[in-house]
């Protein structure tokens, strides 16, 4: 790998940016490629650029050829997925043991010590810290989710809000359309435009007619997965 290749994959390693590292099979040569950028020395046409970017979004390595035949070989060099939930409730039990099952590094943010509990929660990150303390110190990149479940805005809005500016790649927030609009009207009074709250997934989760606490979480975790993979969504339930 020569130095320009390395330094740029290292750099992206360092910063958590997803990228992927595609190799000439035949000459060895190779280029580091991310979501805006190529780097190294080897030359990539639009056909090769395009399916590494759908690999790496796709979490998939594997093997490509570009317009003209050549064969290459697409590494996906991602960071770990997270789920951040706020609210250590009845349907945060479920979501969470999904989620670690798909793969998910998750943390539990509850400043109300008696529900995030190492009984209720084993083997995950608990916070008691207030949620945008506790979102900032756990840190937001572009593999991240932050889903919201206590349905008490002094817990929610603020962790909302700090998810609103970064760049996670989901948010969603437990509730019914009325409690949503109720919810994106005070984020509009803290200054947040329409279009950056549509980033917010309310009623969180996928419409499969969910009603017990772990179909709820079924629908939340589909969503994510389906946003991580940037599949087009389907209506969302209408009421959590």
């Amino acid at each position: 790998m020569d130095k320009h290749t390395l330094d740029a994959l290292l750099a992206a390693r360092k910063t958590k940016r997803p990228v992927a590292l595609v190799s000439d099979i035949a000459s060895g040569a190779q280029a580091v490629v991310s979501a805006d950028k190529i780097e190294g020395i080897l030359v990539l046409d639009a056909t090769a650029v395009a399916a590494a970017r759908e690999r790496l979004a796709d979490d998939r390595s594997g093997r490509i050829e570009d317009a003209n035949g050549r064969r290459l070989f697409v590494q996906v060099n991602n960071p770990p997925k997270r789920l951040i939930v706020v609210g250590a409730v009845h349907i945060a039990q479920p979501l969470v043991e999904m989620a670690r099952i798909a793969g998910y590094a998750v943390a539990i943010v509850d400043p109300r010590g008696a529900f995030a509990t190492r009984e209720r929660f084993p083997g995950v990150t608990l916070s008691e810290d207030w949620p945008d303390d506790a979102v900032t110190a756990l840190g937001l990149d572009t593999r991240t989710a932050v889903v919201t479940l206590t349905h008490d805005p002094k817990l929610d809005d603020p962790a909302l809000a700090t998810a609103l500016r970064s760049d996670c790649f989901y948010i969603g927030a437990l509730g019914s359309k009325r409690t949503h609009a109720a919810r994106l009207e005070r984020l509009r009074r803290q200054g947040f435009s329409d279009a950056e709250l549509a980033r917010i997934h309310g009623p969180v989760g996928l419409d499969l007619g969910a009603t017990s606490p772990a179909e709820i979480a079924v629908s939340i975790l589909a969503q994510i997965i389906q946003v991580l993979h940037r599949a087009s969504e389907p209506a969302q339930r209408d009421a959590a």
